[in-house]
């Protein structure tokens, strides 16, 4: 059977969602972790792609990227990928793939719903229940995009940066929204939408890209969306 075609639109920020194989491991130690880092970074420059939020789960990771030209945000996960499970396997001395199957992705209405998958991504080890707060998880963005910690991974997105003039009140600005817990109806709409690879965004911006692609960028109703 063919694959679906991925709704892809230059210039637009896509939430990524990358599992390992049956739930199991992609990250064992903090080697793991910053060889996974130091990979995306690779594979971002390479496909003219920029990383605005990230988190590194045991199981899986959470992406929002924005890829500068067509298919630039599928070069840069096959990249990662295959670069990340080379010296992972080495080192954990396994063979097979590390990945289930194709990254999960959603485009995203930038006007709307990017701070919202900001702080979904970022709050995610808190949602479960890991820390108590998204700066005491070690492998997260946040510690760029709410405390100011140097990170060359993270290029914040436009709309990010109009939360503030200043570096120091974009910060503050974005650790009050960091504060406020998303709704349930968000959380599942996120979910749903990333599963199904449609479009996170008004019915206007979903009707733009459908004409853009060609393809249906609305949610087929279904059972609950898995967690992640």
């Amino acid at each position: 059977m063919a694959r679906k075609p991925r709704i892809d639109v230059a210039g637009i920020p896509q939430h990524v969602i990358q599992r390992g194989v049956n739930r199991s491991f992609c990250f064992v130690d903090d080697h793991d972790c910053n060889y996974y880092l130091y990979s995306l970074h690779k594979a971002a420059e390479q496909h003219d792609c920029r990383i605005h939020a990230y988190v590194l789960m045991s199981n899986h990771v959470h992406l929002l990227v924005t890829g500068h030209s067509l298919g630039s945000v599928s070069a840069m996960m096959q990249s990662l990928g295959r670069r990340y499970v080379r010296k992972f396997n080495k080192r954990h001395d396994r063979t097979g793939t590390l990945w289930e199957g194709r990254f999960k992705s959603c485009l995203v209405d930038s006007e709307r719903y990017v701070l919202i998958c900001y702080r979904y991504i970022e709050l995610n080890p808190v949602r479960a229940g890991i820390v108590e707060n998204p700066g005491e998880y070690p492998w997260s963005s946040v510690h760029a995009n709410a405390f100011g910690k140097v990170d060359r991974l993270v290029d914040p997105h436009p709309v990010f940066q109009m939360l503030g003039a200043e570096k120091t009140s974009r910060m503050a600005s974005y650790r009050n929204l960091l504060a406020r817990v998303l709704d349930q109806d968000e959380i599942t709409s996120i979910r749903a939408h990333v599963n199904q690879g449609k479009v996170l965004g008004s019915r206007e911006f979903q009707l733009n890209v459908e004409s853009l692609t060609g393809l249906s960028a609305t949610l087929v109703q279904m059972g609950r969306p898995r967690k992640s």
